[in-house]
């Protein structure tokens, strides 16, 4: 017997940045799914020039490193309900031990997810969704353990644990709640070119689970957190990665 959960957010605005791929387009996909009206945000100029369907979402362009583009990314929306924070990118090929890189990374996946959540908590916390509206961040396996390739990434998805924390602690009385999905190995334009290198075994070997995850694996999370199932739940990181981070 198999046991399904559906979520129903019907009526509610969901905003994913980076979901025109990867793990941004599995979670917008299921929000979608569950009848939200979602809003992805992409790199390129129009949602025509990507090989993944996005018809129904409403898409816009953004650069997480545009500060003036975030804040008038926020000022679009009237209202929100959900901001999934996930819009990133390995920078592993220009050797994120360069500092001017390292920086790069940072201010990619720490920075620009920190501005947009300042910007849009007002919006966030007219959210009717029963236990409030959600901000949920994107961190992964790299935040607890080193992953020697990519020291900025890691650093600021460590971060992200941290900011998730305090952005909970201070808007749990605004009806808003924060929390974060870490993922392990996933499926991903950002990980395909791992795929058949000396990096993979390593990586399945220490996953329990012995497979890589897809975005489909993480998407259901995400739901969740946002539910009023998670009404009561704040502040939290939860690892979704095959149980890589118990092994």
């Amino acid at each position: 017997m198999t046991a399904k959960v559906d979520f129903d957010f019907g009526g509610a605005q969901v905003l994913v940045t980076g979901g025109s791929n990867g793990i941004g387009l599995g979670i917008a996909r299921a929000f979608a799914e569950s009848n939200a009206q979602v809003t992805v945000t992409g790199r390129r100029g129009s949602a025509a020039e990507y090989e993944s369907d996005l018809t129904g979402f409403d898409y816009r362009r953004a650069e997480m490193t545009d500060g003036e583009g975030l804040e008038a990314l926020a000022a679009s929306f009237d209202r929100l309900d959900v901001l999934v924070n996930n819009a990133g990118g390995s920078l592993m090929a220009e050797d994120e031990w360069q500092p001017e890189v390292f920086e790069r990374a940072i201010s990619l996946h720490l920075f620009g997810s920190f501005r947009l959540a300042v910007a849009l908590r007002d919006r966030i916390s007219r959210s009717s969704i029963e236990g409030g509206g959600s901000v949920l961040n994107m961190a992964s396996m790299s935040a607890f353990r080193a992953v020697t390739v990519v020291p900025g990434y890691g650093a600021a998805k460590a971060a992200i644990v941290q900011m998730t924390k305090n952005m909970a602690a201070a808007w749990a009385l605004d009806n808003v709640r924060v929390n974060a999905g870490a993922p392990g190995i996933i499926h991903s334009n950002m990980t395909a070119g791992m795929i058949g290198t000396p990096f993979e075994e390593p990586e399945t070997e220490r996953t329990p689970m012995k497979r890589w995850g897809t975005p489909e694996d993480v998407a259901p999370l995400y739901l969740f957190l946002a539910s009023p199932a998670a009404r009561y739940i704040t502040g939290q990181t939860i690892c979704v990665d095959g149980g890589q981070s118990v092994s």
